[in-house]
């Protein structure tokens, strides 16, 4: 099958501090950032407690709005997975990324803003027995989720294009972390929710996003794939067949593939947790909305040192070594939280959870590089997201449904439901310990 030469590297950065300060990495690094926003904003805090508070009210009915939040994501994780194994091959097939990145950013801005309209909807009109302006939000969030997701799928995949073998490790880390630094500015916004008027966060958060998303719209010059041969420029749907032709050599990259099991199986406890977490501490665990937010800044800079201190793990240790520690880490994290009878508990499961989530982004992210082949390296890329986006739907699908079946237990339903995350990172350690420990690609 004729394909394109892969996208030559950029220039290698300065070591050191100017390593972090070049305008290829600065600029990638900043769209973290901006896009962690969005994920810390919209996704983990003001979109599930704006349903809490327009659907629950009681203990029942805080299970019925926790399901609402995990279907949403996992309807938005459902139209990702269709897609992501395709933006990867068509990012070895032109060597392009940032060229689909800004659309998707900019889409995911915009649906964000729709949000926001949406929820001042007052019409007395009603679907599936719901106000027609809740409705709105829902599905708003859903299109703007899966956009924000299909641009972190070209954003991951950069990382390959700024360094070698022994800055990735560090690039990832410093991204990771500047990322949380986008969870501290994007809590700025928290005081114009006033009266727990939450949907009056969501615009500001749109305008956040935008911000910081300037830098690698306006700066960052990718380095040209070469033209693209006539056989090169077929379909985009027909990337299926590079996909199934590559799952058919299947031995010939085992280690990878094992991964992207693994993985699965990790990002399924780390982003049903997250999704769910503001809820579960106020209606489990009793916060309230202003103590949660301050464990949510402890976490999130918890997040920005394990980040920073995965990096250099990593490049010390090997990316599969630390992989296993992060996902040690993220069963305590989850035990605790399952267990919590204090806030004391779930600060500790909050602190130790923040660490796994930032260093699970900055360690297998840094593995996939290793454990893939250059020219399939854009491919692999999309089929990590597919992994993980798969996992995005079962998760929630599961913790939502034990919520919705057990509705009648009050809290214990959501402790049984998040305790069932440790099954599946059991699982997933299980399955990355048989990765062999010679993991550079060919």
């Amino acid at each position: 099958m004729a394909q394109t030469n892969p996208a030559p590297q950029a220039p290698l950065p300065a070591k050191g501090r100017k390593l972090f300060l070049s305008r290829p990495v600065l600029s990638w690094g900043l769209n973290d950032l901006a896009n962690t926003i969005f994920s810390s904003n919209i996704v983990t805090l003001f979109f599930p407690f704006y349903l809490t508070q327009v659907i629950g009210g009681d203990a029942r009915l805080d299970q019925v709005a926790s399901t609402f939040i995990t279907y949403s994501n996992a309807l938005s994780g459902l139209l990702i997975v269709l897609l992501s194994p395709l933006y990867g091959v068509w990012m070895d097939r032109t060597g392009r990324k940032k060229g689909a990145l800004v659309p998707f950013t900019l889409l995911a801005i915009a649906f964000t803003m729709l949000m926001a309209l949406a929820s001042s909807w007052g019409s007395g009109a009603a679907v599936l027995g719901m106000p027609v302006g809740i409705v709105s939000v829902l599905l708003c969030f859903v299109i703007a989720k899966f956009f924000f997701s299909s641009s972190v799928v070209f954003y991951d995949a950069m990382i390959s294009d700024l360094g070698g073998p022994k800055e990735i490790p560090l690039i990832s880390g410093f991204g990771v972390a500047l990322g949380y630094f986008g969870t501290l500015i994007g809590l700025a916004v928290y005081p114009l929710a006033s009266g727990q008027h939450y949907e009056q966060t969501f615009m500001p958060s749109a305008l956040l996003y935008l911000l910081f998303s300037l830098p690698i719209i306006l700066f960052y010059k990718e380095a040209s794939g070469g033209k693209q041969s006539a056989a090169v420029r077929t379909s985009f749907l027909s990337g299926y067949k590079e996909i199934i032709t590559t799952f058919k050599e299947m031995k010939k990259y085992r280690p990878i593939f094992l991964f992207m099991v693994a993985f699965f199986f990790f990002n399924d406890a780390l982003q049903t947790a997250i999704s769910v977490m503001a809820v579960y501490a106020k209606t489990v665990v009793g916060f309230t909305t202003d103590r949660f937010l301050i464990l949510y800044l402890a976490a999130t800079v918890s997040s920005i040192f394990g980040s920073f201190i995965f990096g250099y793990i990593t490049r010390r240790y090997g990316a599969k070594r630390a992989v296993t520690s992060v996902a040690v880490l993220l069963i305590a994290a989850i035990a605790l939280g399952t267990l919590a009878v204090n806030e004391t508990m779930f600060w500790a499961a909050g602190v130790i959870y923040g660490i796994s989530m930032g260093s699970m982004w900055v360690t297998s992210r840094t593995l996939i590089v290793e454990l893939s082949p250059p020219d399939k390296r854009g491919q692999f890329f999309g089929l990590f997201a597919f992994s993980g986006k798969v996992s995005s739907i079962v998760g929630p699908l599961l913790y939502g449904t034990l919520t919705y079946t057990l509705q009648d237990y009050g809290t214990l339903a959501s402790r049984i439901a998040l305790g069932s995350l440790l099954i599946m990172v059991i699982i997933g350690l299980f399955v990355h310990a048989r990765i062999p420990k010679e993991n550079k690609a060919a």
